[in-house]
């Protein structure tokens, strides 16, 4: 092979090789390491944050729904269950679904708009804001309160998912531990999003889904945010094992790892002429998705403009949700499963999974429907809890509607009814979410069954695509370019074609301090040369260190001892110059990291002669230049 083409790389010789590839390590490290550490430890408490949100539910739904209504509602056939919480057998007495949801909206509502208002709603969205407008920060106080807030809500029958609560828990952990460690802005956006997908990672058993749902949640186009992936990988995998170490590892026996529903066998695709119903199915899920955001925004609306205290809406959220219900309850032939609408609703998905054909069409629909309802009303008042959990009822329980009906009218072109439900969670979401590979992936995984990827690629594809442009996350942005957090990415771009050299005038020789000049004669040059900042050099006019303007003036306060004050005692000794060969891009960056307003221009590192200073302000002016095509000025860079 001829190794001196131009298309490929040089051959590193091979005592020359490891030498390399240790300095490529520390490289990587150094830029990588810390953030990817972070992301493990953020992984950690997502699992725990997971174990923690599911034990509440359990204990609320078991001394609630169970210990004072009677109502015991299934769950998925992988749902972890805790020995240690007592079984309540009581007689099932259905008006009481009118007091429980409202008793838990009410103390729902008192947690959250008394300690932590931001809590309210569904919490991936507050979330996604912190993310882009909200330079990665989140409250501490924050996750634990929509914790609690979103057990008692759902527990005691609100409609709601557990997506939001885990979320914010692993968003806020990220965010609180960025902090605690004095990461970067950039780098504690990173942690929040990696803690978005080590919860739902955790929660759902989807640890690759969580992955991906960190990148693709932000936007709401087909664009993922890069720097995410690889933090949310790790957080994703940590959080995954350690929500199983603690809860037990799930599925049948002899499984280690094991899917949240149980799929029955034979679902696979085996004809080109299924994609007919499929596309049918995401056209249906679509139109679903549309009528789902449009009622909860509009909900959320109403109960916004509803004239009240803030801290009861979600307690008349609650009583309608129960009124819905308890009249679907006493309208349908079968009663037990239409109360899917409440609480989680998992139960309903499973049921058709397991017995296909079980259900009919209209209970579906009527689930489906009744969903939107309940879920609009549990958190558009301000009830705390997740709209994925619902959104894979809706979709499941629509798209199992119309996979029953076509099966009775085409038996041999859709011979199984459950693959309906398994796709129609997956596109509902995608069009409602705009999220189409992590939904694909999640779904997948929720329910364990790949052989039906083709048709889902199918189904997420086109329900994306004929959906509108309204979103369920509404803090979403179009793109990474529409991003506040991505802003001074793309002055970046202009600044990296740009270097310091062109600031240089060798004609002129740079304001500069002696180590031994007192306090007044620094003073004195400040005052006159117009840089907020100084080098300091030695007699050979070797940079020693920088003098800032703002620090000047603290130590002229200082009473006599200013006038001991010398320019050596004034200085930061670490600071780190630029050279000619830089570009304003890197510039920039170091402008940033020591938070300086000026920084002087050294001819190498080693000798660190000074030659020039530039301040922060000028890189601005050379931006809007070279963005607007003017010529520039004078001792600017060209």
């Amino acid at each position: 092979m001829d190794n001196d083409h131009p298309g490929n790389p040089p051959l590193t010789h091979p005592l020359r090789w490891f030498p390399e590839f240790l300095e490529f390590g520390k490289r990587r490290f150094r830029t990588q390491g810390r953030v990817l550490g972070a992301a493990i430890l953020v992984g950690i408490v997502a699992g725990l944050g997971g174990v923690a949100f599911t034990l509440a539910g359990q204990v609320v739904v078991r001394f609630a729904l169970e210990g004072v209504a009677g109502y015991k509602a299934d769950g998925p056939a992988g749902e972890p269950h805790s020995d240690w919480i007592p079984d309540i057998d009581r007689e099932f007495r259905p008006w009481l679904l009118l007091i429980v949801p409202t008793v838990g909206g009410l103390l729902s509502g008192y947690l959250v708009f008394r300690y932590a208002p931001e809590a309210e709603g569904h919490g991936t969205d507050a979330a996604i804001a912190a993310y882009h407008t909200g330079q990665g920060s989140i409250r501490p106080r924050v996750p634990l309160i929509k914790l609690v807030a979103s057990a008692l809500t759902i527990g005691s029958g609100g409609s709601g998912g557990r997506e939001g609560p885990i979320a914010q828990i692993g968003a806020g952990f990220g965010s609180l531990l960025a902090t605690l460690l004095r990461y970067r802005v950039a780098e504690r956006r990173i942690l929040l999003a990696a803690g978005m997908g080590a919860g739902i990672a955790a929660i759902f058993r989807a640890p690759l889904a969580g992955t991906l749902f960190a990148a693709e949640i932000l936007y709401c186009s087909p664009e993922f945010e890069p720097e995410v992936i690889l933090p949310a990988g790790l957080a994703s995998v940590v959080s995954y094992c350690t929500f199983g170490v603690v809860m037990g590892w799930l599925g049948d026996p002899g499984e280690r790892f094991g899917s949240l529903f149980k799929t029955p066998e034979g679902l696979r695709f085996t004809s080109a002429l299924e994609l007919g119903p499929y596309l049918l199915l995401a056209l249906w899920v679509a139109l679903l998705s549309m009528l789902y955001v449009r009622t909860f925004y509009g909900v959320t609306h109403v109960f916004h403009r509803l004239r009240m205290p803030r801290i009861f809406k979600p307690a008349v959220g609650a009583f309608l949700t129960g009124a819905v219900g308890l009249i679907l309850y006493y309208a349908s032939h079968e009663q037990k499963p239409v109360l899917s609408v409440l609480s989680f609703g998992y139960g309903i998905l499973q049921e058709g999974l397991s017995n296909e054909g079980s259900l009919a069409a209209g209970l579906l629909l009527a689930v489906a429907l009744g969903k939107i309802a309940t879920t609009s009303l549990t958190i558009g008042s301000g009830g705390s809890g997740g709209v994925f959990g619902p959104s894979m009822v809706i979709g499941g329980c629509g798209g199992g509607a119309l996979g029953v009906f076509l099966h009775g009218l085409a038996p041999e072109l859709v011979p199984h009814p459950a693959s309906f439900i398994i796709l129609g969670m997956a596109g509902f979401f995608a069009a409602a979410a705009k999220t189409p590979f992590s939904t694909l992936i999640i779904v997948s995984e929720m329910t364990g069954d790949y052989k039906l990827l083709l048709p889902a690629l199918w189904v997420v594809t086109i329900a994306f695509l004929v959906s509108d442009e309204e979103p369920l996350y509404r803090s979403q942005v179009k793109s990474r370019a529409l991003s506040p957090a991505h802003q001074g990415s793309y002055v970046r771009e202009v600044l990296a074609g740009l270097k310091v050299s062109g600031f240089l005038l060798p004609e002129i020789k740079p304001p500069v301090l002696r180590l031994e000049e007192p306090l007044a004669a620094v003073i004195d040059r400040l005052g006159s040369c117009g840089f907020p900042a100084l080098p300091v050099v030695d007699e050979a006019n070797r940079l020693q260190g920088l003098v800032v303007l703002d620090e000047v003036h603290l130590a002229a306060r200082s009473g006599q001892v200013a006038t001991w004050v010398l320019a050596a005692d004034l200085m930061r000794p670490a600071v780190q110059p630029l050279t000619p060969d830089d570009r304003l891009d890197q510039a920039m960056e170091l402008f940033v990291e020591q938070d300086l307003l000026a920084l002087p221009v050294v001819d190498n590192h080693g000798e660190r002669h000074v030659i020039g200073l530039v301040r922060r302000s000028d890189l601005a002016q050379a931006y809007l230049r070279h963005l607007h095509g003017q010529r520039p000025a004078e001792g600017s860079p060209s």
